[in-house]
């Protein structure tokens, strides 16, 4: 429990800043199973579409430090792999 008022903010302040950092990591998990499940559905064109929006969004998110810059490069290259990996 905080013992002073800076500490009590502190502690609100962490409060928020969790709730947000995981809303974007909700968006972040969505993207990535947007482009999986477009792979998983064959069309390669509408792969590649949803894997544009998902690489701006792991991009964003990488930027704030919500999830590490290798991880956000680990991802998108996998993602891009997998689609490369589609039949034509």
């Amino acid at each position: 429990m905080a013992n002073s008022a800076q500490a009590e903010k502190r502690a609100r302040q962490a409060q928020a800043q969790r709730a947000h950092n995981m809303s974007l990591r909700s968006t972040l998990r969505t993207a990535i199973k947007k482009v999986r499940k477009a792979v998983l559905e064959g069309d390669k064109a509408a792969a590649q579409k949803v894997f544009q929006a998902a690489t701006s969004t792991i991009d964003r998110i990488s930027d704030k430090k919500i999830i590490h810059k290798n991880s956000a490069a680990r991802t998108k290259s996998r993602l891009s792999a997998a689609i490369k990996g589609m039949s034509a």
